[in-house]
This record gives structure tokens, C-alpha cells and sequence, in this order.
């Protein structure tokens, strides 16, 4: 039996800003696998019975803690007056801001590059487990 860790899951005290007003509470994680080494998930709503999930780069949000990064559908700055990061997350229908304790998204972070270092993460790759989920998504 393996006692080996291989995913990071993290509860944020998130909010979401409104343009209407103060930003709302709203349930959110992190959630980080080793099997899928280059992506963090986000979890929004949850336990909602259809919780919204965004996958972006780990790369990203790191980057993000140091300075605004991103420029697609997903956007990620550090607030150090605030000590929030802000996660824009954008579509076709609109965006929205969720933000989130700077040092919460922090320790998320450092318990995923304790199991998978940076620029180590090729070697966690399933090649041929992602060329099989792939050519599942495209038949």
C-alpha cells in the first residue's frame, strides 16, 4: 500500500466582485493532480449542484502572485494592498473577478511544486493516456 500524495486540494475564502456592489462570498477550491501536472482547477460553487470548473496553467497562476499575468480567458493578479489575488475569468457571455486570500492561493501552490517541481513536470506526462482522452473529446 503507497502512502504517496499525489493531489493538492485547497478550500479558498473567495468572493466574487459584482458591479452592482460589495463582492459576495462564494465557495471555491483549488485542486491540483499529479497526473495532470501543467494545470490547477478551479472550483466555483461548489456544493451547488453544478459547480462551475476552470482549468488554466499552474504556470499562470504562479506568475500571477508576482505580476499580472495572462491574457486570454483567464487573468491573474496579486493585490499586495489587499493581500488577495484576483482570478478574472472570462468568456463569450462576460467575466467575472474572484478574489481570493493571497496566502491561501500561496500555500496551494508551494504543497503543488512539493510534489511536483517546477519544469519537472514532463516527467509526471501519461503520453499516451492524454493522446487516448484526446482522441475521445475529438470522435
Amino acid at each position: 500500500m503507497s502512502n504517496r500524495v499525489d493531489t493538492v486540494v485547497s478550500t479558498l475564502s473567495a468572493h466574487v466582485n459584482v458591479p452592482t456592489g460589495m463582492p459576495v462570498p462564494l465557495a471555491a477550491g483549488l485542486h491540483y493532480v499529479v497526473t495532470d501536472p501543467f494545470a490547477v482547477r478551479l472550483t466555483l460553487g461548489a456544493p451547488l449542484s453544478t459547480p462551475i470548473h476552470w482549468v488554466f496553467a499552474r504556470d499562470l497562476l504562479a506568475a500571477g502572485l508576482w505580476q499580472p499575468t495572462g491574457t486570454g480567458d483567464v487573468l491573474v493578479r496579486a493585490d499586495d494592498l489587499s493581500h488577495t489575488v484576483r482570478i478574472t475569468l472570462r468568456n463569450g457571455g462576460g467575466a467575472a473577478v474572484i478574489e481570493a486570500p493571497l496566502s491561501e492561493v500561496a500555500d496551494f501552490l508551494d504543497q503543488t511544486f512539493a510534489l511536483v517541481s517546477w519544469g519537472t513536470e514532463s516527467l509526471y506526462m501519461n503520453v499516451d493516456r492524454a493522446i487516448a482522452e484526446l482522441t475521445e473529446q475529438i470522435g
